[in-house]
């Protein structure tokens, strides 16, 4: 196994970890640039944090509005903001809890269900062209890599 990059100082421009930056940089904006466009396939009028929330429900399905908030690390009344246009555009159900009746449960919608799923297929079908030419080792090192980066320090 190869030495560890050290990195001293902040100002040392490590070739290595400055192109790696570079990678992460553009693949951010990638996933915003896609993550805005999916959204706007569901409907116009959704914003990316809309899709985020949508997609909580559809992992974890039924859920508290303040579960959401902690998932997505965000203050309640976000989920509030953005629970009601999701309502309005159909693809969010609320229903109060009744054991607390102040707080209410979010669902996904048949419509919003739907529109996720295509979505989905989309989605995997880019991805899909885009690795579908790398061998069984290279997506098996990108993952373990992706993983690895993942890992809480």
């Amino acid at each position: 196994m190869s030495e560890a990059v050290e990195l001293s100082t902040v100002n040392d421009e490590i070739p290595e970890l400055a192109r790696v930056e570079t990678q992460m940089a553009m693949l951010a904006a990638s996933i915003r640039a896609s993550t805005r466009s999916t959204a706007a396939v569901i409907d116009p009028a959704l914003e990316p944090f809309g899709l985020a929330l949508l997609r909580v429900l559809a992992r974890q399905g039924e859920s508290h509005a303040s579960a959401v908030a902690d998932v997505l690390a965000v203050d309640r009344s976000m989920i509030s903001r953005q629970a009601k246009l999701l309502c309005s555009l159909g693809l969010v159900e609320t229903s109060v809890d009744p054991s607390d009746g102040r707080a209410r449960f979010l669902a996904l919608t048949p419509l919003a269900e739907e529109k996720l799923a295509e979505v989905r297929r989309n989605r995997t079908a880019l991805v899909h062209r885009r690795l579908g030419r790398w061998t069984a080792a290279e997506l098996d090192q990108l993952a373990t890599l992706l993983e690895r980066l993942n890992e809480p320090d």
